[in-house]
């Protein structure tokens, strides 16, 4: 089963570079979006060619027009959608969905930015405290659980081009970089750093100064995936050739 996460930066535009015939060449079985900014009445060709693929589709877009929002699609049938969190504010956002399936669950999640400045900042670390909780408690439930999406963190240093220039920067700061360590080890496996130690690998670039070209990247899009799923993991990359997004979709495959 091949399972891939993108932000995508605008469904719309990234269709207009063609991504759906990028998606059916990926041959995903189930795929995470994050900055959906749309809803799907907005794109019914697209959506019929979608469904013409075999995808299901899910949306739980941004109350406001254009902004964050996040979707699941899959050609297997979940047995249950859940829309949210539960928090007013977050759920305005459009920031998770999850989709259960019978041997397993999978969530996109597309946690807050705080790069524009102190205010968003502070909604992120609340984000954070509250995510943190939240899935902690959802994980007895289902405890084979899949985090896949864009969580605007790079973990260690190994995961941004130049760790020491960014140090103060929102996304490594060492408050978030902590969180993700907390995170990681109350139960989860960065799939990708479970098969590949090497540097240079980013899922995110600036637009500006060729930052793509030179590859001045962050990592900041993961599948985290809980310690029950650890023995199904067969494989986890990043698919750094697809340039629809300013980040690129990242992979995972179980057996």
């Amino acid at each position: 089963m091949n399972i891939i996460s993108y932000n995508v930066n605008g469904i719309r535009a990234a269709m207009n570079k063609n991504w759906l015939a990028w998606l059916q060449a990926s041959n995903a079985d189930i795929i995470c979006l994050q900055e959906i900014k749309a809803t799907p009445d907005v794109i019914p060709a697209e959506i019929k060619m979608l469904e013409d693929m075999g995808y299901f589709h899910y949306w739980y877009p941004a109350v406001k027009k254009g902004y964050s929002g996040v979707a699941i699609f899959s050609k297997i049938k979940p047995q249950n959608i859940s829309y949210g969190c539960g928090h007013e504010l977050y759920d305005s956002e459009g920031r998770i969905i999850r989709a259960d399936f019978e041997d397993f669950s999978i969530m996109s999640v597309y946690i807050p930015s705080g790069s524009s400045g102190e205010e968003r900042q502070q909604v992120k670390f609340e984000f954070l405290d509250f995510f943190e909780k939240y899935i902690h408690e959802l994980k007895w439930k289902y405890p084979s659980l899949i985090i896949s999406g864009d969580y605007n963190i790079c973990h260690r240093p190994i995961d941004i081009h130049n760790p020491k220039s960014n140090a103060n920067s929102s996304g490594f700061l060492p408050e978030e970089r902590e969180w993700m360590e907390n995170f990681i080890n109350d139960g989860f496996v960065d799939s990708f750093r479970h098969f590949n130690s090497e540097p240079h690998q980013y899922s995110w670039w600036s637009y500006r100064a060729g930052a793509r070209m030179k590859n001045l990247g962050w990592r900041i899009d993961y599948h985290l995936v809980t310690e029950t799923l650890k023995p199904r993991l067969k494989r986890a990359a990043i698919l750094a050739d697809a340039k629809h997004s300013d980040h690129c979709p990242i992979l995972i495959e179980l057996t």
